[in-house]
């Protein structure tokens, strides 16, 4: 595999160029005076060398040891508790934390590009402190003060690390049919018995202490949804002067065996009367835990991405390197028995598809981030509206398209491989393995459509997508270079969306049946906008003589590639969509 080089400068031409937060930063009170260009700068350098140095030498050797379980125990890869020592010790895991307990408060746009450099570097490690900083984020915005002050120092400090505990044996997307019950022990305490599966990072050796997030329900509860409720549990109980006490009735019966990320523990957590705390309100357990789903969904999004920016640099690596073939219009190292892989055309498209993919991917993710920034830190309150009406139209997109084109790219730099990707030794075929993952939790990417498409876009009218296909209008003029091609696209988009909610009206199964693809032609549309403000933006420096003339000019070049090769996959992706349900209903299901 490649040496990991984190794409500093793509970054910050995202954040500052294009989008230009430093300028925000510095109109929120609640950031100006904690962080600029500068401090961002220096964190994303240190981000850099912690996950190049620190954690990506751990993603090979952790994947094949993978992690153990002994009794209840469960022990992580070597060299693990030594990076996460580094990690925590630097105040990663309270990157973005709330600074009244102790966290760095750094806006989720910078996260955002610390999320991928660790991605990248091994998808596995990260997942420990960042369900962490996940949980964190749902008990600071919904728990009492004195659970606050418990736990979430400690959780910033990288001493404890969280779990988010949702899905059992028989209830996975359909959360209303949970089993779990909580007691109230009348003491502002609940005992919580259940089991829970699928839960990343439940047991392990990094912490001193676990703290679940546990949804469970009451006896009086109502049926559905509308009766859960969200509850602390921690591993070990916490003395009033903050010391560890006994161990909690939470304990992990099992570790699955998985396709990949084997150096993360994906556990069975039983809970036997164990020892919880509301959080929230009574009921409202789901509303609670989408305050951490939601920046979760977006940071599974960009695990797919972090997967397909380190396939990039492996097969950009590979194919500068080996030589195979020669040019179709001559030999270009006639010195040699054959030219390298650049020279061949497939080759070139995929690396270019790749290329496209995570930099389009990267500013997509980029915007969603500063839109929940501006929806945290904004004083204007039609601004903040604005911003969270996009954050809820655009989550489901960010986690399913980056993830679907993580895998695609991974796929895509394992082929540039030929048969070396296909083995160990480059890292490929972990990348595939480990990207897969990112399709399927935190929400099915078929969910992820369906809530696009049936509660986002119908459930408001289409007024969340206009918000957003405004946004686009307003910001490209009649003479920038690829208006004639995106405009019309945002147009058909609109066109595409009426169609298909006219047409559910009559079908009950058309929702379901078109979001996958409504969602595909959706993301090509806004990837579409990316590429035209990154363009735009590159050739306003070329006029202003920019001295990385040739990093800009390659802006340019893939913009028009994105174009012309990617764009219209917009085309296929929205006759699919309009294409019905007839023949899926059709055939009966014994003929399948």
């Amino acid at each position: 595999m490649a040496e990991y080089k984190a794409p500093l400068r793509d970054m910050r031409f995202v954040m500052y160029d294009v989008f230009n937060v430093a300028e925000q930063w510095s109109q929120w009170p609640a950031v100006s005076e904690m962080v600029d260009a500068e401090t961002a700068d220096a964190i994303l350098e240190e981000a850099a060398k912690l996950a190049s140095r620190t954690i990506a030498p751990l993603n090979r050797s952790g994947d094949e040891e993978a992690c153990s379980w002994d009794n209840g125990n469960v022990s992580t890869p070597a060299g693990y508790k030594e990076a996460y020592k580094t990690f925590a010790e630097g105040g990663w895991s309270g990157l973005g934390g709330n600074p009244a307990y102790g966290g760095m408060g750094m806006p989720k746009v910078l996260a955002a590009q610390f999320d991928e450099m660790a991605c990248s570097a091994s998808l596995a490690f990260i997942l420990y402190p960042s369900l962490g900083a996940g949980a964190s984020l749902a008990i600071d915005a919904h728990a009492s003060e004195t659970l606050k002050e418990t736990y979430l120092p400690k959780m910033y400090s990288g001493e404890w690390s969280g779990t988010m505990c949702l899905t059992e044996p028989h209830a996975g997307t359909d959360l209303g049919i949970i089993r779990t019950k909580a007691e109230d022990n009348g003491d502002g305490s609940y005992d919580i018995t259940g089991t829970k599966i699928f839960i990343t990072g439940g047991e392990h050796d990094l912490t001193d202490n676990i703290i679940h997030l546990v949804l469970a329900k009451l006896p009086d509860a109502p049926k559905g949804p509308k009766g859960i409720s969200l509850f602390l549990v921690p591993k070990f109980m916490v003395n009033e002067d903050g010391s560890l006490g006994e161990r909690n009735g939470a304990a992990c019966g099992s570790i699955e065996h998985k396709m990949g990320i084997n150096g993360s523990a994906t556990c069975v957590m039983n809970f036997d009367n164990a020892k919880g705390y509301l959080v929230g309100e009574v009921n409202k357990g789901l509303n609670a835990m989408f305050t951490m789903m939601n920046y979760e969904r977006v940071f599974v999004g960009i695990q797919g991405l972090g997967s397909s920016e380190m396939s990039y640099q492996t097969a950009l690596e590979y194919a500068k390197d080996r030589i195979q073939g020669r040019s179709a219009t001559g030999a270009k190292n006639k010195e040699k028995a054959a030219d390298p892989l650049m020279v061949h055309g497939d080759i070139r498209r995929m690396l270019l598809n790749m290329k496209a993919l995570n930099e389009g991917g990267r500013a997509f993710s980029t915007y969603v981030a500063k839109q929940l920034d501006i929806a945290k830190y904004s004083k204007d309150d039609q601004e903040q509206k604005k911003a969270e009406a996009l954050v809820a139209l655009l989550t489901p997109v960010v986690k399913a398209f980056l993830t679907d084109a993580g895998l695609e790219s991974c796929v895509a730099g394992q082929q540039v491989l030929g048969g070396h990707g296909y083995i160990r030794e480059w890292g490929q075929e972990q990348l595939v393995r480990d990207v897969r993952i990112t399709q399927i939790y935190e929400g099915t990417n078929g969910i992820q459509a369906l809530d696009l498409l049936g509660r986002k876009i119908a459930m408001s009218g289409g007024t969340y997508l206009e918000t957003f296909l405004s946004e686009i209008r307003n910001s490209t003029s009649a003479d920038d270079e690829f208006a004639e091609q995106l405009l019309p696209a945002v147009d058909k988009l609109e066109e595409l969306t009426h169609k298909l909610l006219n047409q559910a009206k009559d079908d009950p199964n058309l929702i379901n049946a078109a979001c996958v693809d409504y969602l595909n032609a959706f993301a090509y549309v806004a990837y579409g906008w990316m590429w035209s403000l990154m363009s735009k933006k590159a050739t306003e420096k070329l006029a202003d003589g920019t001295e990385e003339k040739e990093w800009m000019q390659a802006k340019q070049i893939t913009a028009r590639y994105y174009f012309k090769r990617l764009l219209p996959r917009f085309e296929s992706a929205a006759l699919a969509a309009l294409s019905g349900t007839e023949e899926l209903y059709a055939l009966d299901d014994a003929l399948f």
